[in-house]
This record gives C-alpha cells, structure tokens and sequence, in this order.
C-alpha cells in the first residue's frame, strides 16, 4: 500500500497536446534535474517532455500516456483525465494530466507516530524529509523558519536515538522495506 504526499504536477493539453495551462510543480517534476527558473519557455518544453516522456510508445490500451514516471529517484503516478471543453474561438482543453509522487515506504507514519512519539509538527517534518525535501524546502512547505526545521529534525533525532538526518530515514525505511 502506498501513500501519497506533495504537490501533484498538473498540466491541461489541447487537442495537440499542447501544454495550455500548469502548476509550478509540473515543472519541477519534468525538468528534474534542472531548476525550474532556468526553462526559458516552460508551455514548450513540457509539451515536449509529455511527448517525450508520458506518451506510451507502443501499447494499445486506451490512454496514450503512461501510468508511472520517474523523476530522478521518485516515483510518479500519471492520472489523464478527458476533458469536454467547449469554447468559440478558444483553444479547446482535451486532457488534464495529474502527476503524484509515490512514497511507500512513507506508509508507516502512523507506526512513527505511535513508536516514536512524535507530536504532528515532528511527523509533518519527518515526512517530508522522508520525501527527500531539504531543510529549506521543508520550511516553505511548513510555512516556518529553516531553524525551526532544524530544532523539529534534532527533537526527532533524539526521539529515534540516532544522529543524522539519514540516520532518521534509515531507523523508519530500513526493517520495513
């Protein structure tokens, strides 16, 4: 069993598969591992990208796009959704995509919960660290300061009696996997 956490990519295509409308993340998720600040034309490039990388070569189910993706070390799971859009001279949405990161060895939060002690703050910042987020990245997710990511990650380090931030993952992911 899995457990999704994250922002899911979204991405709405025309009739072409043209990218008409996306999310920041859908960036993120495609132009891994370049920052999304560096895509110059982000329509075009994930327009590319779906035609590159979510587009089943061969297969003949019926959704043309794939059902996984994986971005660097994550797992994605690929939602397609047909769209009824109706306009006069505007350009007609045919697709949605839904892109959700898959963590299944996050599955055991309640486990750490119970195990560990952890309040839900601790849990949130475990989470996402488990997430492969880094401290900044956990702190504008969490709307905190980086500092106080750092005090949750130390509080959670004592409670799991380890040292490091993979010392954390590790104690969770390891006798699990």
């Amino acid at each position: 069993m899995t457990a999704t956490f994250s922002s899911p990519g979204f991405i709405l295509l025309d009739e072409d598969l043209q990218a008409i409308a996306f999310n920041q993340e859908s960036i993120k998720i495609l132009a891994f591992p370049t920052r999304p600040e560096r895509i110059q034309q982000p329509a075009i490039f994930l327009s590319d990208r779906i035609r590159s990388r979510l587009i089943k070569q061969n297969g003949s189910s019926p959704s043309p796009f794939v059902k996984e993706y994986r971005s660097g070390g994550r797992q994605y799971i690929c939602r397609s959704f047909q769209v009824d859009s109706h306009g006069d001279d505007q350009q007609l949405i045919r697709v949605a995509l839904l892109l959700e990161r898959q963590c299944s060895s996050v599955n055991i939060l309640g486990f750490t919960l119970e195990q560990f002690d952890l309040t839900p703050r601790e849990l949130e910042t475990f989470r996402l660290l488990v997430e492969g987020l880094t401290s900044k990245e956990i702190a504008e997710r969490m709307k905190i300061s980086p500092n106080t990511v750092k005090a949750f990650l130390r509080i959670v380090m004592v409670k799991m009696d380890v040292s490091t931030r993979s010392g954390i993952v590790g104690k969770v992911v390891g006798p699990h996997s």
